[in-house]
Formats: C-alpha cells, structure tokens, sequence
C-alpha cells in the first residue's frame, strides 16, 4: 500500500495539471481592449468608402520595380474614387500610400509594430492612420472595407493576407471580391504549385478555386480586372 502511495505522489508530481494563474485577471481587461480596437476602427473606416487593400513586403527599396508598380496602382485607382489601405508600414505600403495621396483619394494605414517596421510611413492621411494592438482586429478591418484585394510580391505577412482573402471568398464568408497578384515571375512558381499539388495531386481544393485570383504584371492589367468585376457587381462592405 505504501509502495502505490507514493507511486501515485510521485506521478502526480510529474503529471500535475498546467495552470496560469495570471492570465486569468489579464483575460478580462484583454476583451476591453480588443472591443475598443474594433470600435475606433469600425467609426473611422465607415466613413471613409470603398477601398482597395494593397499588400506587400515592408523590405521594398524606393529604386525596385515594384515599389513604382505599387506607387502607380495607388494613384491611378485613388483618381477612380477608391481609397487605398496598406499596412501602413514602409516599403510596398509606403509606395500605395503615396500613391493615394498622388491621386488625391483616401490615404489609409492600418499600423502595427513589427520588430523591422516600428513608425508609419509618412504619406498616411492624419485622420485615417489607424493604430492596431492586436493583428486579427486589424485583418478584420482590412477585408470588411475592401473592395478588391492587390497582392504585391512580399514575404509571410503578404502570403497570409493573401490566403486570408482567398479563403473567406472561398468560404463565402464574405462576398466575392477581386484578388489580384502583380508579377508573373514571383507568384507563378507558388501558384503551379497550388495547381499540381494541391489540386491535381491532392484534390484539396476545387478547379473553382483557381478562378477566384489572376495574376497580372501591371497596373492597367490589374485595374482593368477590378473596374470589369464591378460592372456586373455592387460597391458593399463586405460584412
């Protein structure tokens, strides 16, 4: 009998259930924080209008092809009436942003604190430069108010924004929405990939699914593919 009492002592001092005591009471002011997050952007966002969210990689010098590419789309869809939202950062962002203000349409940044990227770039309007905590609130706010998504080559954060969209439309959590990818050369090689592997190998997805991006390597190309989609659909929030 001894022997199992400490038998059982001993394992549950090795198996003793995990706890944190701390995240307890911090649980609760977290809930308060993230509903002000969501507020403050819901009233500064919906008076704004449709937008077109432009992704890319905070690392793009002002000397690549792709920061012009970037500063061009964001100037000619700011002088179609759209506002231009990027993550607020350097880079691709900053190009958008700049393009924007170029085109004289809303200029917005969704800014969030990253260990390469700690201020906003400078060409964000003052009233629509919009400070996040927390990254999900901030990917809420980037597809709520998006009319078209433009992906611009960059690393993780672009290839997650970009399979976020993909997914809701796929989803039909939100309605269908134009997903454009700017470069042949750098989104070809992933997107073969998602064809032969993840469709044809695997049967993951569905031969629909890969009607729901295009590729493109300019920005008439790109615009052309949103202004067509909108002819047969409505400017709406997309929840």
């Amino acid at each position: 009998m001894q022997i199992l009492f400490l038998y059982k002592e001993s394992y549950l001092m090795e198996h003793q259930r995990k706890d944190w005591n701390d995240i307890k009471s911090n649980d609760s002011w977290s809930i308060f924080k993230i509903m002000s997050e969501f507020v403050e952007a819901y009233d500064r966002m919906s008076k704004i209008g449709p937008c077109v969210s432009i992704f890319g990689s905070a690392r793009t010098k002002e000397e690549n092809e792709y920061y012009s590419l970037s500063l061009e789309l964001g100037q000619k869809l700011a002088t179609l009436g759209y506002g231009i939202i990027t993550g607020g950062g350097p880079g691709i962002m900053e190009a958008a942003n700049k393009g924007a203000q170029l085109g004289e349409g809303p200029s917005v940044g969704l800014n969030i604190d990253l260990p390469f990227e700690q201020n906003h770039n400078p060409y964000i309007d003052p009233d629509h430069n919009i400070e996040f905590n927390y990254f999900f609130v901030r990917k809420v706010i980037f597809v709520k108010y998006s009319q078209a998504f433009i992906i611009m080559p960059g690393g993780f954060g672009t290839l997650d924004e970009f399979f976020e969209a993909l997914t809701l439309i796929q989803t039909k959590k939100i309605v269908k929405r134009p997903v454009v990818l700017i470069g042949r050369s750098y989104w070809t090689g992933l997107m073969q990939w998602v064809e032969d592997t993840m469709l044809g190998a695997e049967s993951n997805i569905s031969e629909e699914d890969l009607k729901l991006y295009t590729i493109v390597d300019t920005a008439d190309e790109a615009i052309s593919y949103i202004e067509d989609f909108f002819k047969t659909h409505k400017l709406t929030p997309n929840f």
